[in-house]
């Protein structure tokens, strides 16, 4: 593990972070605490890079988590996954892994990669299509775009990646009901936890 890496990567999710409230004024219409979510930035990005280390797919994870601070602001605020942030954080993963697979001379890797997210699709629509359920299609996109990077890490990671948001979600909902600060029919954001389920998935893979 360089230091050095993974300072930058630090550095660069506090930039990200702090740079996330102004983007996603355009969709939710008000201002995000910079300084907090430079925290947050610093620390995903961070944890990233400790462990991915040198793997050249680095930068495409990088990229992912920096749209995604943008999307978490977003759905927290109004309940929306945009189609143009989840496109980009899909646009931005794709580029980066197929740099990182010609680079590591293993397109292999990137054909599980999109094997992964078609699967992370598939079973999010399925999920979604079910009686009651409360997953927009705009969580089924970004389960998809998070479906590459993990799938570029293994299966085992993808299936802990498709997992973990469900236990998120349901200790933060458990948590609030606890609290009465929601009813069992208050819409609440998953978004926040496809990104968090991710990026766990990640650091365990």
């Amino acid at each position: 593990m360089s230091v050095g890496l993974v300072t930058s990567a630090a550095l660069l999710g506090v930039l990200a972070g702090a740079g996330a409230p102004p983007i996603a004024r355009r969709w939710t219409g008000v201002a995000g605490h910079r300084a907090g979510l430079a925290a947050v930035g610093g620390v995903a990005c961070a944890g990233l890079a400790v462990a991915l280390g040198a793997d050249p797919a680095l930068p495409a994870f990088l990229l992912v988590a920096a749209v995604g601070l943008v999307l978490a602001v977003v759905d927290l605020a109004c309940l929306r996954l945009p189609d143009p942030l989840v496109a980009a954080a899909g646009l931005a993963g794709f580029a980066g892994l197929l740099v990182a697979a010609l680079v590591a001379g293993t397109p292999g890797r990137l054909l599980v990669a999109l094997a992964g997210a078609a699967l992370s699709f598939g079973g999010y629509v399925l999920l979604a299509l079910l009686p009651g359920s409360r997953l927009g299609f705009g969580d089924v996109k970004l389960a998809a775009v998070l479906g590459l990077p993990l799938g570029w890490l293994g299966w085992s990671t993808l299936g802990l990646g498709l997992l973990l948001p469900h236990l998120l979600n349901g200790v933060v909902v458990l948590g609030l009901l606890a609290a009465r600060r929601v009813r069992r029919d208050t819409p609440l954001p998953f978004g926040p936890a496809l990104l968090a389920g991710a990026w766990l998935a990640a650091l365990l893979a």
